[in-house]
């Protein structure tokens, strides 16, 4: 049989697989998915290869290929590419000694790699695939790449984004129309619905509750009265209420009386005043404070009802009056409502079984029917407008679910009633303080002057960007193909153009705009909804389980088994992230152990950093203010927007502060005379010790600065850097932060040195499948390493006190880490083979560590963003959807304008740097005059 010769190269489709001499495998086609069983997170492009260890420990990939690229396609980009990353073959040697060298981002990287097949033939057609392919198996293969590139054709990254772009406006809308239907005042869900989340933590419905600590409520309270005027249930209350200001208060003293506290250092007066009646000493009561002469509470808290059942035997004659004697009452408790809050306390439920015989008349029947009555003619208190009286309802809710937990059946557990009472002070007291994490009752904020300036030049980017794209267009339609008369064919009459910088800056900053205007809706105005978190074990290991099932099951072959390569980085990134992420939504900081392995993964991430950097450095000598420039800024970037955006200090989001210093530090490490780098070492191992020196003194600086507050205090405090690392006034965050992991940058340097010596001498057996030493000794360091990483968290698990385990942390984290590696890669099958699925998130974990601040968590990362209500899993499945196609997006906007911004001619650098500076001297100058308007 005779087979036909394959199309040539320019006949073959570049995305078909079956088009091309061989299988590709996933990772190298430019538009293919990061791995064979992800179509979902299939790349659009390939991201471009920028200096190599650039990302490692930082960020994953920004963006997968410039703007020019992703218009023309990787089919005709693929010759531009090789020509402006011509460095990538000549960095084979960076490649094999850092973590975060070139070839691994996104795959591809300028060439299809081709694995054998069985015979050449190349058509895509079942028949030509039969003549080529022998057995079931073949056929199998063929029919998944068939059906997969269907898929993929359907399902790629940019048809997320799309289906993203349409759930956040479908969202919007529903959630602006509901507002709009039942209301946008978030007190008035606090004061009537909401749930329980486990046993004593309280959600209200669409809003965050805060907890009050002694010194706010005293804080916001200062000067105040507040009057408890009711039953013995309101003074149930009262206790509560006045114990969030002073806990030792206790309950004793005649209960049938009025109970005075005040506390004189803070002037706060909170009074109890024993009226079970709604009758006329009440009535007289309250009518005292409308006089005009009469100071009057700041907050009136009245309700009553159980007695007069009791009295009464639950006759309706009883009812009646009652009904006549809150009519009276009414007027007088709207026109206190005009200057002070009023707030009525339903009657709670009761649990039958436990009433004693004395109270066997109230009924759950009798108190609804007393609820009704005192509702009705209390929202009917005003004729044409609406009751300046609110109703405290949700004490009812409460009590239906704990009840059952009370003493005596009538009166509520102890802590249902801290619950109405924190209820209580987070209706007053958010209005006033503002807390971040207690969104109800607390109107939007209003814009800074920076925020207007940002969303007017967001503005105009958008329609500047429209312009240029109705222009565009309209010169595309004059050159369409007209067709020839003579000849009857279609002449193209201009080729197009690849996009121009203006063209990539102005849609950069369009799409920029709209994605910030969705940060600011999730997380400042009050559109979507917003909860409390709540930890429990299932919440956060069930998800662990689930992604580490994922990982295991996508993974591929690694293009080098270097330790520590670019494949195996992407992935030891993407996974920490996943957890990092898992950790944050579940709340899980509030229990140790996992809090202790999480700073593990954090300390990882700078470990990669001082790795990553250093291993470029040494290897590349590149101390160029070009390569400074581009990592700062894809550093930064998308915090400094967020900062002027979301109004919050680049301390806020503190870990690219954190990464930024660690960078700065090994550049001047290595930058400062003499400059050490692996070429003049060789020829000199005096140069190794001189680099040991420079390593030694900067851990010398590191121990000064952890152990001098004040000095480290004092270098940051000095403006301009206060402004960068202030944070509520003072640099004690940043020094608690710096400190936490002050030696594992060190400690990821001197890896990088000791491996990159190693590899030199060839001491390691890097090959595929080879164990990285000898077996004896391979054997012998896995078994350290499994111990000294169960070791480790075993002590993590037994923590007891997390300021002591915090004082441990930083000498001892680098034990699991390096444990971690050794494990591994000291085999090597394992070093052969890596997670597609972890190593896509790893491109992309700066963008998802920093938008997760505001559209995945929500009040600065206290709570959860709510876009679905009612359905928690729905809702972590959409916003998590949305969340990750943000941040993809947002990396690819990074790298398009870093490409721009920053470009590799020196003196056109140095225009733009004086621009950049000229910038941030005018947001300092703004941020002054912001921060004096605001004192």
């Amino acid at each position: 049989m005779s087979l036909q010769p394959p199309p040539p190269a320019a006949a073959r489709d570049p995305v078909t697989p079956e088009g091309r001499m061989g299988p590709v495998t996933p990772e190298h086609r430019a538009s293919g998915p990061p791995s064979q069983a992800q179509p979902l997170l299939r790349q659009e492009a390939k991201e471009e290869e920028e200096e190599e260890g650039e990302e490692t420990g930082v960020q994953g990939a920004w963006g997968t290929g410039t703007a020019e690229q992703r218009r023309r396609g990787w089919g005709e980009a693929a010759e531009a590419a090789a020509a402006e990353e011509g460095q990538a073959e000549a960095e084979g040697a960076a490649a094999s000694g850092s973590g975060s060298q070139a070839g691994g981002a996104g795959g591809g990287r300028g060439g299809w790699r081709r694995q054998p097949q069985c015979c050449p033939c190349a058509a895509p057609l079942p028949r030509s695939a039969a003549h080529c392919c022998h057995g079931g198996t073949k056929m199998a293969a063929l029919a998944y790449n068939l059906g997969k590139r269907e898929i993929n054709h359907y399902f790629s990254v940019r048809s997320a984004k799309v289906l993203a772009l349409v759930a956040v406006l479908l969202l919007a809308a529903c959630h602006l129309a509901s507002r709009r239907y039942r209301g946008n005042d978030s007190c008035e869900y606090l004061l009537s619905s909401g749930r329980f989340l486990g046993e004593k933590v309280w959600q209200p419905h669409s809003c965050m509750m805060h907890k009050y600590k002694i010194s706010e409520a005293k804080n916001c309270l200062v000067d105040k009265h507040i009057a408890f005027i009711g039953d013995s249930r309101i003074r149930q209350l009262f206790y509560s209420f006045v114990k969030i200001i002073n806990p030792q208060f206790k309950e004793e003293g005649n209960k049938h009386e009025n109970i005075p506290f005040e506390d004189k250092i803070a002037s706060v007066k909170v009074d109890f005043l024993w009226h079970p009646e709604v009758n006329g000493s009440m009535k007289q009561c309250i009518k005292v404070w409308t006089e005009d002469s009469v100071a009057k509470p700041h907050v009136i808290v009245a309700g009553a009802a159980t007695w007069s059942i009791k009295i009464h035997n639950g006759s309706n004659e009883a009812l009646s009056q009652y009904k006549m004697n809150i009519t009276s009452i009414a007027p007088l408790l709207e026109k206190l409502a005009k200057t002070s809050d009023v707030y009525w306390v339903l009657q709670d439920p009761v649990y039958e079984d436990l009433l004693s015989e004395n109270r066997k008349m109230i009924t759950n029947e009798k108190i609804d029917a007393y609820n009704e009555a005192a509702v009705s003619i209390l929202n009917s208190s005003t004729r044409n407008s609406k009751s300046n009286v609110k109703m405290f309802s949700v004490s009812k809710l409460i009590a239906q679910e704990t009840i059952m937990e009370s003493l005596d059946g009538l009166h509520l557990p102890e802590s249902s009633r801290e619950t109405s009472a924190m209820i209580l002070m987070n209706v007053y007291c958010n209005k006033i303080l503002k807390p971040v994490d207690g969104s109800c009752c607390q109107p939007q904020p209003p814009l800074t002057l920076i925020q207007k300036l940002a969303a007017c030049f967001f503005t105009l980017s958008i329609i500047g960007y429209l312009i240029f794209y109705v222009i565009h267009r309209n010169a595309h339609r004059k050159n369409k193909p007209c067709t020839d008369l003579e000849s009857g064919e279609e002449k193209k009459n201009i080729i197009n153009n690849p996009a121009s910088p203006l063209e990539i800056l102005l849609q950069s900053f369009c799409k920029l705009g709209l994605i910030m205007a969705y940060f600011y809706m999730c997380d400042r105005a009050n559109l979507f909804m917003k909860e409390n978190k709540f930890y429990t074990h299932s919440s956060f290991f069930i998800p662990i389980i689930y992604i580490l099932v994922l990982g295991v099951f996508y993974n591929e072959n690694t293009k080098e088994t270097k330790v520590l390569n670019r494949e195996q980085t992407d992935e030891w990134k993407g996974w920490m992230q996943l957890v990092i992420l898992i950790y944050h939504i579940s709340g899980a900081s509030t229990f140790l152990p996992v809090y202790m392995h999480i700073r593990v993964l954090v300390a990882a991430y700078l470990f990669q950093t001082g790795y990553g950097h250093f291993s470029y450095f040494w290897i590349k000598g590149d101390f160029g203010i070009h390569r400074v420039c581009q990592v700062l800024f894809r550093l930064n970037f998308l915090v400094v927007v967020l900062c002027i955006v979301m109004d919050r200090p680049y301390q806020f989001y503190y870990f690219v502060p954190l990464v930024t210093v660690w960078f700065m530090v090994i550049y001047v490490t290595l930058a400062l005379w003499p400059q050490i780098i692996q070429k003049r070492a060789n020829g000199n191992c005096f140069w190794h010790f001189g680099l040991l020196l420079k390593l030694g003194f900067l851990l010398l600086c590191i121990c000064f600065l952890a152990y001098s507050q004040g000095a480290f205090e004092k270098i940051f405090s000095l403006w301009p850097l206060s402004k960068c690392f202030e944070l509520k006034g003072n640099v004690y965050e940043w020094w608690f932060r710096w400190r936490l992991d002050r030696y594992v940058v060190f400690h990821g340097m001197l890896f990088a040195f000791i491996y990159l010596a190693l590899q030199k001498r060839q001491v390691l057996s890097e090959g595929k499948g080879e164990p990285l030493f000898s077996n004896k000794i391979s054997n012998f360091l896995l078994f350290i390493s499994v111990v000294s990483f169960l070791t480790y968290s075993i002590w993590a698990s037994s923590c007891k006190n997390k300021a002591e385990c915090n004082e441990l942390h930083p000498s001892v984290s680098v034990v699991q880490i390096l444990a971690f590696i050794l494990i591994r890669n000291i085999p090597g099958y394992a070093r052969s083979v890596y997670s597609s699925f972890f190593a896509w998130f790893g491109k992309i974990s700066l963008e998802l560590f920093i938008c997760q601040y505001h559209i995945w968590l929500a009040a600065d990362t206290r709570g959860i963003l709510v876009l679905i209500p009612g359905n928690s899993m729905l809702n972590i499945i959409v916003s998590t959807f949305i969340f990750v196609c943000v941040a993809h997006e947002i990396s690819q906007i990074t790298n398009d304008l870093a490409q721009i911004i920053i470009p590799k001619d020196n003196s056109s650098l140095l225009k733009r740097l004086a621009c950049i500076a000229a910038f941030f001297c005018g947001l300092l100058i703004l941020s002054s005059i912001q921060d004096k308007s605001r004192h």
